[in-house]
């Protein structure tokens, strides 16, 4: 009875709520802007400047005065702690990442009709587009994987250097909960958060809302915190924003003016992003939305044509097409030897920003190298121009067979063991410094605008064609000078010592940040595993 009982309830949504009772207001639109334009600004602009006049800007509170009183903050992530004045591009997100391209294409589409609709049921028809059907296990990974990269490069300075100010925070938002929770305690340490509960059957979602329906923060902030008035309120210039913060001591409202005094520096985030997961590189704006859709026919075939190139050409045409094709190699450095003095091949130590790091480096290089590799999909064997090696995490082994490897030619290695997006290196595995005491370090760093060419949680087999499927996607390879004799293990130094000084060396080069984390870390926070595959063997 219970799929009855959902189909009920979204049919009287659909045929009642969406139909009839946006009809006049889609109507009363129509009319205001296509044939009242001019009053119609006339009217909003002033009753902006009236709602302004209301309470203070944000910008006029006293930062300086924290006399250690504690005190409790109201707000919504919605237009105030975001800078963003929509939501879609967080729907689009949950959508793609979440659901599918057939999903985020749907919620695409519903742009056409949205604009007819009021604030309340816009948001019905993107959160049933979004997360009908979809598993409360994976809306919470994207919420934590995916989306608080997106917010912390939307936040809004001003309020957050007064959210900084107080000692307790409770935000109130009509977004789903499961949206935002993750980051607002995880990156804002916010104390509570307040939002719209959405329906489940089973572990899935409906797409409708839970009994209560959309928040109404109003009466929300009066059933939480009861006769108790919160210390500071910070809303939008909208209404229902002014009857909520008005229940406050001390009310303010954000500026919407978007300008540069809003914007959240990178080194000023309430907490470092090291690590976020998914596909899309770009905020999924409706435009840029369809701006990827159109791209990506032509970004599949661009991508088989310089998986080709790669495969086929010799490495100097490989470098003429691709760079043709729009790949982007930045190179600088010297050619080391490829001999060292005990006729071993050169040990290269990288850092590691995707799959296709060893095969930048071997097309810039001009020759084979083999690297090896902790996991990797049987389609990039295939597709790779370079030989490939597994290791097996045995420590032993893997020092044996990178021994073999080395008296045979040329190696590289990425001791991270774990690509990273963002400008952080992490924690270097030492096995490679006792392996060679002639090390060159190779700082590589690789630029995406649409796709990210590694995932957590995805098809990793699909990780080198996402990558080139960018329209402009560019790699920069630096080759360091060889390591100092001084400074290996045959000099003295630890295999520890030796991968802590190649490592800041690398750092300093790119303008990165050493940190002490480790693959592991990087797949319990995005994946919720350790990331390693088990061999499953029969007893």
């Amino acid at each position: 009875m219970v799929f009855p009982m959902v189909f009920l309830k979204l049919a009287d949504w659909v045929f009642y709520q969406l139909l009839a009772n946006s009809c006049y207001r889609a109507a009363r639109k129509v009319r205001n802007y296509g044939f009242f334009t001019r009053n119609q600004t006339t009217r909003s602009s002033s009753s902006q400047q009236q709602a302004g006049s209301l309470f203070p800007s944000v910008a006029h509170f006293d930062l300086c005065n924290d006399d250690g009183t504690p005190r409790t903050l109201v707000c919504d992530i919605h237009g105030v702690l975001l800078r963003t004045e929509i939501f879609f591009p967080y729907f689009m997100l949950v959508a793609f990442e979440a659901g599918s391209i057939l999903r985020a294409f749907l919620l695409l589409l519903s742009c056409s009709f949205l604009w007819v609709l009021d604030s309340e049921l816009k948001l019905r028809v993107m959160i049933f587009i979004s997360v009908c059907g979809l598993k409360k296990k994976d809306i919470e990974s994207v919420a934590m994987a995916v989306l608080p990269k997106f917010y912390l490069e939307n936040l809004n300075l001003q309020a957050y250097q007064v959210w900084s100010k107080t000692s307790s925070r409770v935000v109130f938002t009509s977004i789903p909960r499961l949206m935002v929770q993750g980051f607002l305690k995880e990156y804002m340490s916010a104390d509570d958060v307040v939002g719209t509960e959405l329906h489940t059957v089973g572990n899935r979602f409906t797409g409708l809302l839970s009994a209560s329906g959309l928040l109404v923060k109003h009466k929300a902030l009066k059933e939480y915190f009861g006769d108790k008035q919160p210390d500071v309120g910070i809303g939008s210039s909208s209404h229902h924003d002014h009857r909520f913060i008005s229940l406050c001591k001390k009310a303010y409202v954000v500026d919407g003016k978007n300008n540069q005094t809003c914007v959240m520096p990178r080194d000023k985030y309430p907490k470092p992003l090291i690590f976020h997961d998914g596909r899309l590189a770009f905020l999924p704006t409706p435009l840029a939305t369809l701006c990827m859709f159109l791209w990506l026919p032509f970004g599949i075939v661009l991508a088989i044509f310089r998986i080709l190139v790669g495969i086929c050409l010799p490495y100097r045409l490989a470098i003429f097409w691709g760079s043709l094709s729009g790949v982007q190699i930045r190179f600088h450095g010297s050619f080391p030897s490829s001999k060292s003095q005990h006729k071993r091949g050169v040990l290269y130590v990288c850092t590691h920003r995707t799959l296709l790091d060893p095969v930048f480096l071997s097309t810039v290089l001009c020759k084979p190298l083999t690297a090896v590799t902790y996991s990797l999909s049987k389609m990039s064997e295939i597709i790779a121009p370079i030989r490939t090696v597994r290791l097996t995490r045995d420590r032993k082994q893997d020092g044996e067979t990178m021994q073999k490897l080395l008296s045979e030619g040329d190696l590289v290695v990425c001791p991270e063991g774990t690509t990273c997006r963002e400008p952080y290196l992490l924690r270097f595995s030492s096995l490679f410094a006792e392996l060679a005491d002639e090390i060159v370090p190779v700082a590589m760093n690789a630029h995406v605008s649409m796709f990210y060419g590694t995932t957590a949680s995805g098809l990793k087999c699909l990780d080198p064609i996402f990558f080139l499927m960018n329209p402009v996607p560019s790699y920069h390879v630096q080759i360091l000078g060889k390591v100092p004799a001084e400074f290996t293990c045959a000099g003295g130094k630890s295999s520890f010592e030796v991968a802590n000084y190649i490592q800041r060396k690398l750092a300093d080069a790119l303008g990165f940040e050493c940190t002490t984390l480790t693959r592991r870390d990087k797949y319990l926070m995005l994946a919720g595993n350790e990331g390693v595959v088990h061999d499953h063997k029969r007893n």
